[in-house]
């Protein structure tokens, strides 16, 4: 691995930069495509699109998962640990490059709210701290997140396990709903051997890709007009995890009571 550069700063990077830690409340539902053709037309009386969507409306999300030998992190999730963290790098750019700017996140769940530091580096700068725990250049005001990185890959002695892939289509509230975000993830897909980000390795299907995940992130309170448009579509809260899918549809664990496969298509299923 080479060592460390310095990390980007052109005004798009920084912009992406602004938000580096928050606090949220997460709901996720399982949806079939009718489904949500069915709710997004009423949501879209609500809600805006993502600004950074694009013309297609969507954008590619990569991630690059860390864990234990013994996947810690997987059965922290399985067993319902209140408090539990993960570490994953994650690019927007659907071709990414050693320069190409990519998040390094912690995410971070205590009880029913979900925690997120995160910092932004290159690709080259962030394998390099993930796989060595050794901290590159950076700006002094992320000192304890990327000390934080670090330590968790030294201790937990982490190393790369699956990559997740998929497109996500974004909303966020107007002014009466600050801080609401809905997306909807599909085409969810893993790369289990092939671990590169850099590589165009599409993945593996990790589940039916009829399926789309939902996902309803708030700062406080879900508007009630949110909570009438889940009542009417008849959209069912589910447990799921895309890692913890990913992992298991890799078949790098065993399958849990949590795994939806082609026979379990019932969404609301538990």
């Amino acid at each position: 691995m080479s060592p460390p550069t310095q990390s980007p700063s052109s005004p798009s990077q920084v912009a992406h930069t602004s938000i580096r830690s928050f606090n949220r409340f997460e709901l996720k539902y399982l949806l079939t495509t009718s489904q949500v053709n069915a709710f997004r037309d009423d949501l879209l009386h609500f809600v805006d699109r993502d600004a950074h969507a694009g013309p297609t409306g969507s954008y590619p999300l990569t991630s690059l998962y860390y864990d234990t030998d013994d996947h810690r992190f997987y059965w922290e999730k399985i067993d319902g640990i209140k408090i539990r963290r993960k570490l994953r790098i994650r690019s927007y750019d659907p071709a990414p490059e050693p320069a190409t700017p990519v998040f390094v996140e912690i995410k971070q769940r205590v009880n029913s709210v979900t925690q997120k530091r995160r910092i932004v580096t290159t690709l080259a700068d962030a394998m390099y701290l993930c796989d060595t725990g050794t901290v590159p250049q950076h700006e002094p005001r992320d000192s304890a997140t990327y000390d934080e990185i670090a330590g968790m890959t030294l201790f937990y002695d982490l190393r790369p396990t699956v990559v997740t892939l998929y497109e996500r289509e974004a909303y966020v509230g107007r002014e009466a709903d600050p801080g609401l975000r809905i997306t909807f993830d599909s085409e969810i897909r893993y790369r289990s051997r092939n671990l590169d980000l850099t590589a165009p390795d599409p993945g593996t299907a990790a589940m039916n890709p009829s399926w789309q995940v939902m996902e309803v992130k708030v700062n406080e309170r879900i508007p009630y007009w949110l909570t009438e448009l889940v009542a009417r579509h008849d959209c069912q809260l589910i447990r799921i995890s895309k890692y913890c899918q990913c992992l298991e549809a890799a078949e790098l664990t065993q399958r849990s009571i949590y795994f939806f496969d082609n026979k379990r298509m019932n969404p609301g299923e538990e």
